[in-house]
C-alpha cells in the first residue's frame, strides 16, 4: 500500500523517446512491474499510440494493490520466465526494477518476446542529491539502513550488449519530481522493501524524516523530492 500511493512516476519525455517510431496498436510488456505504476504510465500514452500493457509482476500483493485500468492486463510471472509468446511484445519495459533480475537469463528472455525491432527499455528514478531537500531524505536513509538497491545500481550496458539479438544501447534522461505531504514522505520511505516496519531503527527513520519535512515544506505542507530518470534502450535486431 505504501509503495502504490507514495512511489514516483516517471517523466513523460521519457515516455515518447520509448515510443519514438513505433507503429501503432503497440503490444507492450512491463516486467517486475510492482503495482503498477508505469505500466499505468506506459498505457497512458498519448491515444495515437494505443498502447496496450501486459504487467508481469511475481508478487501476488503487489498485484492485488495495483489499480485498475482498462488497457494494462496483469500475470503472474518472472523476468527470467515471463510466460509471454515469442516475438509478441513490441515495447518491454523494466521500471525500477532489473537491478532485481539474474541479468543474463532475463536479457535473453526479453529478446525472445520481443519481435524483431521490438524495443527492451530500462528506466530508473535517481535521486538529486544536488537538491537539499532530498539530498536530506537520502542522508537519512543511509545513515540508518544503508543505501537502496535501485540507487546502488549502476547500469552496465555490456549487460544487454551480451547478448547477440541487442543492438548498441542509447541512453536518455529528464528531470522529474514528486511532491509529498508528511504521510507521503514517510510512505515513500516506508515503501522500499530494506526498510523496516517495526523497531528502533523504524521509530528513529520516521523521527528524523518528519524533521527533513518539517524543515522543507512549503505553504502547502507539502514537500518536493526531486530525481534524475534514465532510460535505457535497446532494440531487438531483425533475423537474430
Amino acid at each position: 500500500e505504501d509503495y502504490a500511493r507514495s512511489r514516483p512516476g516517471y517523466p513523460d519525455a521519457l515516455r515518447q523517446a520509448m515510443l519514438r517510431g513505433l507503429g501503432h496498436p503497440i503490444r507492450a510488456a512491463d516486467v517486475g512491474a510492482g503495482t503498477g505504476i508505469s505500466a499505468r504510465w506506459l498505457a497512458e500514452a498519448d491515444a495515437a499510440h494505443d498502447v496496450q500493457v501486459v504487467a508481469v509482476e511475481p508478487n501476488a500483493a503487489m498485484r492485488a494493490a495495483a489499480a485498475p485500468h482498462p488497457r494494462v492486463a496483469w500475470r503472474d510471472g518472472t523476468a527470467e520466465r515471463t510466460g509471454l509468446a515469442d516475438a509478441s511484445i513490441a515495447v518491454l519495459l523494466c521500471a525500477q526494477a532489473f537491478h532485481w533480475f539474474a541479468t543474463t537469463v532475463a536479457v535473453t528472455e526479453f529478446a525472445r518476446v520481443l519481435r524483431p525491432g521490438g524495443r527492451l527499455a530500462l528506466l530508473w528514478n535517481r535521486r538529486d542529491d544536488g537538491d537539499p531537500c532530498t539530498a536530506a531524505y537520502g542522508h537519512a536513509l543511509r545513515d540508518l539502513v544503508g543505501e537502496a538497491p535501485a540507487e546502488a545500481f549502476r547500469f552496465d550496458p555490456a549487460l544487454v550488449a551480451a547478448c547477440p539479438a541487442c543492438e548498441a544501447v542509447e541512453s536518455v534522461r529528464a528531470p522529474g519530481e514528486q511532491r509529498l505531504d508528511r504521510a507521503g514522505l514517510l510512505g515513500r520511505a516506508l515503501s522500499a522493501s530494506y526498510v523496516p516496519r517495526t523497531g528502533p531503527v523504524h521509530d528513529e527513520l520516521l523521527r528524523r524524516l518528519s524533521a527533513v519535512h518539517a524543515r522543507f515544506a512549503a505553504a502547502e505542507a507539502a514537500v518536493t523530492l526531486r530525481y534524475t530518470a534514465e532510460l535505457h534502450l535497446t532494440t531487438r535486431r531483425a533475423g537474430a
